[in-house]
C-alpha cells in the first residue's frame, strides 16, 4: 500500500538527515545503556491446551530457537568487532521495530478516513510527530549506528530506501539523499541481503528477536 511507503520514507529521510548531522557535529551516543546479558526482546512462552480425541493435552509454545555454527574469530579485534555489532543492533533494532509499527497503525487508520484532503492532513500530522519524536533520538546515535538503523529499517519494510523516499518526496529529493548516503559510504539503492553481505547482521537480529542474545 502506497501510504505505508510514504510513512516509512519519512523515517528514512529523517535518518539520513541525522547521519549528515552526526558526521558534522560528532554527537555522542545517547545515554541508554545496552545490557549485553539481557535480551532486547523477551522470549515468548505460551501455555495452552488442545483436544486430541477425547483427551485435552497441554502444550507449551515458545519463540523460535536459532542454532548457528560457532563463530571462528581470527583475532581479538575481530571478536571485539562482532560484539560491537551485537551492541549496536540491540541499540537500534527497537527503533526499527517502532518504525514498522507506525506503518501498520497509520496505514490501518488511513483506511478509515474517506476524504483525500483529510488523509493528507493526517499524513502531515504524522510527519510532524515523527520529526519531533525521532530527530532528537537519531542525533544521539553514532554514525555507525545511524547507518545500521537505515539498514534495519530497510529490512522491516522489504524495499530499498531509495524507492521509499522517491515514493514520498519525489526523484529529486531521493537523489539528494542518495548523494548524502554515498558521501558517507552507503547507498539507498542496495537491498538488504540476509543471505549475502548482511548475513552476519541477519544472524544477530534473529537471535536478538528470539531473546538468545
Amino acid at each position: 500500500m502506497i501510504m505505508d511507503k510514504k510513512i516509512c520514507s519519512i523515517v528514512i529521510a529523517l535518518l539520513l538527515i541525522s547521519v549528515s548531522t552526526m558526521a558534522q557535529d560528532h554527537i555522542n551516543p545517547e545515554d541508554r545503556v545496552v545490557d549485553m546479558n539481557s535480551p532486547t526482546f523477551v522470549p515468548m512462552v505460551h501455555i495452552g491446551k488442545t483436544k486430541v480425541g477425547n483427551d485435552s493435552i497441554q502444550y507449551v509454545k515458545t519463540s523460535n530457537v536459532y542454532v548457528f555454527p560457532p563463530l571462528d574469530f581470527k583475532n581479538k579485534s575481530q571478536e571485539i568487532a562482532y560484539y560491537r555489532l551485537v551492541y549496536n543492533i540491540k541499540k537500534v533494532l527497537p527503533i526499527a521495530k517502532e518504525c514498522h509499527q507506525i506503518i501498520l497503525e497509520t496505514g490501518a487508520y488511513l483506511e478509515t478516513i474517506p476524504s483525500k484532503k483529510e488523509r493528507a492532513e493526517h499524513m502531515k500530522r504524522v510527519e510532524k510527530d515523527i520529526w519531533n519524536t525521532y530527530k532528537p533520538r537519531m542525533k544521539k546515535l553514532t554514525f555507525t549506528q545511524g547507518k545500521l538503523l537505515i539498514k534495519l529499517v530497510d529490512r522491516e519494510c522489504n524495499s530499498t530506501s531509495y524507492d521509499l523516499v522517491k515514493a514520498f518526496l519525489g526523484p529529486v529529493r531521493a537523489g539528494f539523499y542518495q548523494a548524502i548516503a554515498w558521501t558517507f559510504g552507503s547507498s539507498l539503492r542496495k537491498n538488504y541481503d540476509p543471505q549475502g553481505a548482511d548475513r552476519l547482521v541477519e544472524r544477530i537480529v534473529l537471535q536478538v528477536e528470539a531473546g538468545q542474545l
